[in-house]
C-alpha cells in the first residue's frame, strides 16, 4: 500500500459518519481498468508458457495461461480488497487497486492500492494492515491444495531444466499429508495453478516483513507503537545474509530503504487495541511464519555467483 497525504483534502470519501461541508467526489477508475486488462494479458501470456504453450505461434494459446491467471490475480485482488474494505469500513478514502503488469516470470508485479487521506485510529491502521495478508492467505491455500493434488512427482532427472523452488513451512506441511515421503532423486512437479499459490505464499511474506508502510509495518506499529522501528531495521539486516542465497532479497532491501524501515507517525490516536485484535495480530505472525521462504528459487544468490565466477 502507499500513502499519499495532501496538504489540502480535496477528496473525501463517503464516511459513514458523515463530515459536514465536504462532498464526495466519483473516483476515475479508467486508468485501473487498463491496467488490470493489460494484467490479465501479461499473466495469460507468461501462464501459458508455464502450461508448456507458445503464445508467439497462436494466441489461441493463451486459454492455456487462464488456471495461473485466474488463480494468480483471484490471490492478488482478494488481498487488495481486503485493504480497500477496511478502508472503506473505517471512512479512509482509497483508490481501487492499481494491478501492475510487468515481463516478469509470473507477468505482474502485484497490485497497489492509494490511501489518500489520513487513517485516525489506531484499530483503523491495524485492521487495514492486517486485513490484506489474512484475504490473500485465505484464497491461497485452496490453490496450494488444489496444486498438489494435481501434482506429479518425477525423477530429479526427469525434472532437469527446471526451476528448483524452496518450501514454505506450509507447503512442507501440505506436501506431507497430501503427496506423503517423497523418495530420495525424486521432486514434485506442481501444475500451474498449485504454482500461483505459491508466488501467493511468497508475497503474503513479503508484505508481512515488520518494516515501514509493508502490511507487517502496519500491524506491528498498530501493537507495539515507535518499537516497530526496533523489529523493523532487524529484519531490514537479517536479508542480507539471505542474499546470499537469493539475489531477489536485493530487491527488498532497495524497497525497504525507498519506502523507509520507520513507520510514519500517520494517525492522532494510539489507543490500546482489543484482545481480539491482538490474536489477529498472532495470526498474522502464524502466517508469516507458514509463508516464508528464505530461498524463494535456489541456485541463483550470490554464493552460487562466486563459486562460477571462481571456474573462470
Amino acid at each position: 500500500m502507499e500513502y499519499n497525504y495532501p496538504p489540502y483534502r480535496t477528496e473525501i470519501p463517503d464516511y459513514p459518519q458523515g463530515e459536514p461541508g465536504y462532498v464526495r467526489q466519483p473516483q476515475k477508475k479508467a486508468l485501473n481498468i487498463v491496467l488490470f486488462i493489460l494484467t490479465v494479458g501479461s499473466t495469460l501470456f507468461m501462464g501459458s508458457i508455464l502450461e508448456g504453450g507458445n503464445p508467439f505461434e497462436s494466441i489461441w494459446q493463451l486459454r492455456l495461461g487462464v488456471p495461473f491467471s485466474g488463480t494468480l490475480l483471484g490471490i492478488i485482488g482478494l488481498h487488495e480488497f481486503g485493504h480497500y474494505y477496511m478502508c472503506r469500513r473505517h471512512g479512509v478514502n482509497a483508490t481501487l487497486p492499481f494491478f501492475i503488469p510487468a515481463p516478469t516470470i509470473i507477468g505482474t508485479l502485484g497490485a497497489v492500492i492509494r490511501i489518500k487521506s489520513p487513517i485516525t485510529t489506531n484499530k483503523a491502521l491495524f485492521d487495514i494492515g492486517a486485513a490484506g495478508p489474512i484475504a490473500g492467505f485465505v484464497v491461497t491455500v485452496p490453490a496450494i491444495i488444489y496444486g498438489l493434488h494435481t501434482a506429479e512427482v518425477r525423477e530429479v532427472a526427469d525434472a532437469a531444466g527446471a526451476l528448483t523452488f524452496g518450501d514454505p513451512l506450509f507447503m512442507k506441511i501440505a506436501m506431507k499429508y497430501i503427496i506423503g515421503d517423497i523418495p530420495d532423486g525424486f521432486t514434485v512437479y506442481i501444475s500451474s495453478v498449485g504454482f500461483a499459490g505459491w508466488v501467493g505464499l511468497l508475497v503474503t511474506a513479503f508484505n508481512l516483513l515488520p518494516i515501514g508502510q509493508l502490511d507487517g509495518g502496519h500491524i506491528a506499529y498498530s501493537l507495539i507503537g515507535k518499537k516497530q522501528t526496533i523489529l523493523g531495521f532487524g529484519a531490514f539486516i537479517a536479508l542480507f545474509p539471505l542474499t546470499f542465497f537469493w539475489w531477489g532479497w536485493f530487491v527488498w532491501i532497495i524497497l525497504s530503504l525507498v519506502m523507509k524501515i520507520k513507520h510514519p507517525t500517520a494517525h492522532t490516536s494510539m489507543e490500546p487495541l482489543d484482545m481480539k485484535r491482538k490474536l489477529i495480530g498472532l495470526l498474522c505472525l502464524l502466517i508469516f511464519i507458514l509463508c516464508f521462504i528464505p530461498v524463494p528459487i535456489e541456485g541463483m544468490g550470490l554464493k552460487q555467483f562466486a563459486e562460477n565466477f571462481t571456474r573462470f
